[in-house]
């Protein structure tokens, strides 16, 4: 379902990859977005946890809102470290109409934002800190201290 790298992901290959499994199948667009980690804050590279099963939850519903429009989602993502100037998130929505795919994909990449179960870590001098300023608290969750 959701692919996960360890580390960066190879943006041209990843989009190559699902644009020539799906290109014949009579979807008018392909939208996609990809991710890329920004300078900013001393930080050399962010870091990602994944709770995977409740991700794969998440996904799927997403995976059946577009599936009732004639639509196909693609997504993948980092786990782990992965430096500035790479990227950390992509995904694509493959729809018929290209309407449907740019309004879906806008609602995808802002429900991930706040919904996606992927923890961020600023890595600062070769430290994981938790990126609590830039990081969205998912409804019902907690962070856990030791």
């Amino acid at each position: 379902m959701v692919l996960i790298y360890k580390g960066p992901i190879d943006v041209e290959e990843l989009l190559s990859r699902w644009y020539d499994a799906e290109h014949d199948k009579n979807f008018g667009a392909m939208v996609s977005f990809v991710g890329t980690i920004r300078e900013e804050g001393g930080i050399e590279a962010l870091s990602f946890d994944i709770y995977r099963p409740v991700l794969e939850q998440w996904f799927g519903r997403w995976k059946e809102k577009l599936a009732k429009e004639g639509a196909l989602l693609a997504m993948a993502h980092s786990e782990g470290d992965v430096p500035v100037h790479k990227s950390s998130f992509a995904c694509a929505i493959f729809s018929p109409k290209r309407r449907v795919a740019l309004e879906m994909l806008d609602a995808f990449v802002e429900d991930f934002k706040a919904n996606a179960p992927i923890w961020k870590y600023d890595v600062i001098d070769g430290k994981r800190i938790y990126a609590e300023k830039r990081s969205t608290p998912m409804n019902g969750s907690g962070l856990l201290l030791k």
